[in-house]
């Protein structure tokens, strides 16, 4: 399913103009420190940083082919003319409080309050570990534009959380990461899908795998959720959002139900920084 198509549809005409920078120089990959911070994560998976420091270690390249594939789109063109603050749209409490009960705002609402999270929680995160490496590696800052594509689809994970139901516990997050994997790809991505996806497996089983893989079909088949405009969607009945976005209802793409909790049995859930 084409988002631009489904959910965005853009009259017929010249597309939205905007000056897209230049691509910066493709950041090298650093294969010790993305080791060391492999091995890191792997002895604390909760290390949100260690994570975001991982997928800095592996370069730019992959960031900067998300970022083309967006601008080239209409839908992606739209949003990037206009640049609206997705942050704002989902920190504003009362609005989100005051939209239909079943819509995807009222839900991502509850997301937050079950969970104790902050809107803005991960941005904290990768701006942080942005801060050190520009002071310890030179990494160049982002020009406002990548920038805006970077918040966005990073604030987008919890979106992905609410619209496909996988909970925040090990499991939970091990599945989205699959889901994720089908919907950006990467091989930082990759590594980290792997990784959590043999550590639940030596737990779960290896009908683990085959639960896994439905969540990375799941992803596979839905429309490529970065470019959607979620400031219009909120208000829209989550079944609908899900409808239009090509993301299978949870009993269609696991029958035998969503998996949560941890993989060892010991109930915890992930940490992060809003937590």
């Amino acid at each position: 399913m084409n988002p631009e198509t489904s959910i965005h549809p853009q009259e017929s005409g010249p597309r939205p103009a905007v000056d897209l920078p230049p691509s910066p120089p493709p950041q090298p990959v650093r294969w010790r420190r993305a080791l060391r911070e492999l091995r890191a994560l792997l002895d604390n998976p909760d290390d949100t940083d260690r994570a975001v420091d991982f997928m800095y270690a592996l370069g730019t390249r992959e960031f900067e082919r998300n970022f083309q594939r967006f601008a080239a789109g209409a839908s992606g063109r739209a949003l990037l003319a206009e640049r609206s603050s997705l942050l704002a749209a989902l920190s504003d409490r009362a609005r989100l409080a005051a939209l239909p009960a079943g819509s995807l705002g009222r839900a991502y609402l509850a997301y937050l309050e079950a969970n104790g999270f902050e809107p803005g929680g991960l941005l904290e995160v990768q701006r942080r570990v942005q801060a050190r490496w520009e002071r310890e590696e030179g990494a160049p800052a982002l020009d406002p534009l990548r920038a805006w594509f970077r918040d966005r689809t990073l604030l987008a994970h919890d979106l992905f959380h609410v619209l496909t139901d996988y909970g925040t516990d090990e499991i939970g997050e091990a599945t989205l990461l699959a889901f994720t994997l089908a919907q950006l790809g990467g091989r930082g991505q990759a590594v980290l899908t792997a990784g959590a996806a043999l550590e639940a497996a030596r737990a779960l089983g290896w009908r683990w795998l085959l639960y896994d893989y439905r969540a990375w079909r799941r992803g596979r088949r839905a429309a490529w959720l970065v470019a959607l405009p979620w400031e219009e969607l909120l208000p829209l009945r989550l079944d609908t959002v899900r409808r239009l976005a090509g993301v299978a209802e949870s009993r269609e793409a696991h029958p035998r139900g969503v998996l949560r909790g941890s993989v060892d049995g010991v109930p915890r859930v992930r940490a992060r920084a809003d937590r």
